[in-house]
């Protein structure tokens, strides 16, 4: 464990200070009643440890999962988990010289409700580029000892097969993933397009065992994140739709189990691109609030919003535009509990690209963007994610140099 060992800094007061001074919507000037306060670094890892992902856990506890090197062939997936403001000693989920480490498809870890943890990596199953599977794997005892790994999905095909995102669910686990079976196969098998990737759903318990797979869409994007989000009238899921004209806008489909609703697009957008942008959508709900944030680049013009739904995303307000004008998108969101969110992402700057982070409402009133920290455009520099525990929200990203890593910084949020 490394911690900062700096003072307070000028980031978390002007952080401060800014909420506390301003919104901005439609270029009036509106109090807030909520301040978010900045903290240093709190946990760190060296350079060239990457592809961050946090949840937050029962007890205002926290799960951190990471990529790290344990030599020139065998990466590990680590695990910390933070309790009470202090982090754990790291635990090894597993390691291999097989796992397939990317920039944009990460692993991730969610605790169930009994306490044991279930996490998700990918590996490889051939030697073509895209070849890999979804892996999971349980733990008892808090990350110390872990289950025989298995296989999310029923294909063996030597495709891609990724893009996960995990949620606690009915006592278990569920997850969605890309599904590339149908991209190697000369002729149509089970109604599927060859050559197009699908999105799939299925459930896992805390014993191991795996419910039906679901078909949830047999046209998507194929490289760009899902979201999952838990609301009170069951599960949330969204995620880059491919047309047959190559629109690729926001798609999300409502249900559990083998139900779900049929497929409708968050923002009519009209994003025509012949390939995928690597920019997946993320959703966070409480009870029937939802809240989406995307990126887009119609016209070659990129912008990065959210928009908000009051019925658990049957039906969306209007999209909200939250970036500085030269965003790269790699966006994440927290509901808070006054329905208001937070989002952050990586805007472009005059200098060096940076972690950005700000406060928008469902009416469309924006605080000031802030600064979370400096990076860099390569893809190294991954995704920034974030979760909410108590009254903090917790930020993890990666610094793309021989001096970086991963960091975590904390925001308290205090009204």
């Amino acid at each position: 464990m490394l911690k900062s060992d700096r003072g307070v800094s000028w980031w978390g007061i002007s952080l401060a200070v800014a909420i506390l001074m301003s919104t901005v919507s439609c270029g009036s000037t509106q109090s807030s009643s909520i301040v978010l306060q900045l903290n240093d670094v709190e946990f760190e890892r060296p350079a060239p440890s990457g592809e961050p992902h946090l949840t937050s856990a029962a007890g205002d506890r926290a799960l951190l999962t990471w990529l790290e090197p344990v030599d020139e062939a065998i990466w590990a997936l680590r695990l910390v988990v933070r309790d009470g403001g202090e982090w754990s000693t790291p635990q090894t989920i597993h390691s291999s010289d097989q796992l397939f480490v990317n920039w944009a498809d990460f692993p991730s870890s969610v605790e169930m409700a009994d306490g044991s943890i279930i996490a998700h990596w990918l590996e490889r199953s051939a030697d073509a580029r895209y070849a890999y599977h979804v892996m999971l794997s349980l733990s008892s005892d808090g990350g110390v000892t872990w289950s025989e790994p298995f296989r999310a999905h029923d294909d063996t095909s030597p495709t891609e097969h990724g893009f996960v995102s995990l949620v606690p669910w009915d006592g278990g686990a569920a997850l969605v993933w890309l599904d590339g079976r149908a991209m190697w196969k000369q002729e149509e098998d089970e109604g599927l397009e060859v050559g197009a990737m699908s999105v799939r759903f299925r459930t896992v318990d805390s014993e191991g065992i795996l419910g039906p797979e679901v078909l949830l869409d047999d046209r998507t994007c194929e490289c760009c994140q899902t979201a999952l989000a838990r609301g009170n009238e069951g599960l949330i899921a969204a995620y880059r739709d491919r047309s047959m004209e190559e629109i690729r806008d926001i798609a999300i489909v409502r249900g559990g189990g083998e139900n779900w609703s049929n497929p409708s697009l968050i923002s009519q957008d009209g994003w025509e691109v012949p390939g995928c942008p690597v920019n997946g959508p993320q959703l966070s709900a409480i009870d029937e609030s939802l809240v989406a944030t995307w990126y887009t680049g119609v016209g070659g013009d990129p912008k990065a919003y959210v928009a908000f739904s009051e019925d658990g995303g049957a039906t969306f307000g209007r999209r909200i535009r939250i970036d500085e004008g030269l965003p790269l998108g790699r966006l994440d969101v927290e509901q808070l509990d006054d329905g208001s969110a937070v989002v952050v992402w990586l805007e472009a700057s005059d200098d060096s690209p940076r972690v950005m982070a700000r406060r928008v409402t469902a009416s469309g009133e924006l605080d000031m963007a802030l600064v979370i920290s400096e990076t860099s455009q390569m893809r190294a520099s991954g995704f920034p994610r974030m979760t909410r525990v108590g009254d903090e929200l917790l930020l993890a990203w990666t610094l793309a140099d021989e001096e970086g890593g991963i960091r975590v910084r904390s925001v308290r949020l205090t009204e």
